[in-house]
């Protein structure tokens, strides 16, 4: 009944956390029709921080996570998430929206060569087999030679190694941090950089028509994050991240239905040569650590 009840609990999180995810891709698209990404970043961050310093003002117990250790490294964290979510911001308003998520899904084959040099990790059969895997998903999505490449695939496969180098950094401060901490310096240290790249006197043209696409851009992240943390919580790598692979179809159909995004044949197939080999790796390396 225990195992029951964590499996439940991983399916109920991980369905929050698609939700949000395609959630957000979507309001950020219909945001995006009237403020440009840096605007839209900059609210989202503002609206963030706000949420998480007025938590710690209601909770005492969160103000020592206010103060944060290892600043060098959170700036550096931040400055390649910054990048990483303007490109996928940009990414969402110019592609389609399965393309973005095939291509983001690229992200653990850039953790697994950036831990080499950076965490002293080593690169096993299983994992030189999910880069090489990932590394052909990523050709099929793209077509070259086709249809002729689209360049903007190329900013969100930067942004997906962008993600990558943000993950390093934030295996790092998990060390000696808490994810309340390492959340709110996120976005108190990507707002100014947002707002170095807004106008906010242009933020008049929004209305109260706005107002459900801003929450979700502010609050699907938030959300995402804090179902996905809680999936894993409650279950392992194994159970969570195939569910979290259904984000691809998820999104495609909702590509399908509300902009009439043709359903490309190759970014499935792309998809599933990429997510091939992160559960190869995955399996293999959860039999390592058996006992």
């Amino acid at each position: 009944m225990p195992q029951q009840k964590n499996i439940l609990a991983v399916v109920l999180w991980m369905m929050g956390a698609l939700l949000s995810f395609s959630g957000m891709a979507v309001a950020l698209r219909e945001v995006a029709r009237v403020l440009p990404v840096f605007d839209i970043l900059a609210i989202r961050y503002g609206a963030v921080a706000v949420i998480l310093l007025a938590a710690a003002l209601v909770a005492p117990s969160l103000r020592p996570s206010l103060r944060p250790r290892r600043f060098g490294l959170h700036l550096a964290r931040n400055l390649a998430h910054f990048a990483g979510t303007y490109a996928w911001s940009v990414g969402v308003t110019l592609l389609p929206l399965a393309t973005v998520f095939a291509l983001e899904f690229t992200t653990p084959v850039w953790v697994a060569l950036l831990a080499v040099p950076f965490l002293g990790e080593r690169l096993t059969t299983p994992r030189v087999a999910a880069i090489l895997l990932g590394l052909a998903g990523v050709l099929v999505v793209l077509k070259p030679g086709v249809e002729g490449m689209r360049p903007e695939a190329l900013l969100v496969l930067g942004a997906a190694l962008a993600f990558g180098a943000t993950n390093i950094a934030t295996k790092l401060l998990t060390r000696s941090q808490g994810t309340f901490t390492i959340i709110l310096w996120m976005n108190l240290l990507q707002l100014p950089l947002a707002l170095a790249g807004s106008d906010p006197g242009g933020w008049g043209v929004l209305g109260w028509q706005h107002a459900l696409p801003l929450a979700g851009v502010c609050l699907g992240g938030l959300a995402s994050h804090w179902c996905l943390t809680n999936a894993y919580r409650h279950g392992d790598a194994m159970a969570v991240v195939p569910l979290d692979f259904l984000r691809i179809p998820l999104i495609a159909t909702v590509g399908w239905l509300m902009y009439g995004e043709a359903l490309d044949p190759y970014v499935f197939a792309g998809a599933g040569l990429i997510i091939a080999g992160i559960v190869w790796n995955l399996r293999a390396e959860s039999r390592a650590a058996r006992p």
